[in-house]
């Protein structure tokens, strides 16, 4: 199933702020990563791997990325790891980058960190709202 063929479900943003704030978007967006990390380290390590980001990955990705900015002061790491998930799972959702795409940006990273916030920064140059 590609983005694609499930637009119709996720709703339309004004802002990134209310996108990376989303707790459904951060749901999907968790398991999603999970996925696509787990591709690209078995693509990179050439066995199978099953495994998790890291929250404190994903938050440091986020501020990497310049998307801090674009939400409220005082949130703790685990919310920022939730925002990096929503975007993520947002941008796919509406074909702004496909898991292909997304797998690929992780596997060529040396660091996850950076890996991420080439992700995040890419997701943030494609999309259209202020």
């Amino acid at each position: 199933m590609t983005g694609n063929q499930i637009i119709s479900y996720a709703k339309n943003y004004g802002n990134l702020t209310e996108i990376l704030t989303d707790h459904q978007l951060a749901s999907l967006g968790d398991t999603y990563a999970n996925f696509a990390y787990s591709l690209a380290l078995s693509k990179k390590r050439r066995e199978i791997q099953g495994t998790k980001v890291k929250g404190t990955v994903l938050a440091e990705a986020l501020k990497k990325a310049g998307l801090r900015e674009h939400l409220p002061s005082g949130m703790s790491r685990h919310t920022l790891a939730d925002a990096a998930e929503a975007l993520i799972a947002y941008a796919w959702l509406k074909a702004h980058v496909t898991l292909a795409e997304t797998v690929s940006i992780l596997e060529k990273a040396d660091d996850p960190v950076d890996g991420f916030a080439q992700l995040l920064a890419t997701i943030k140059k494609r999309i259209k709202l202020s």
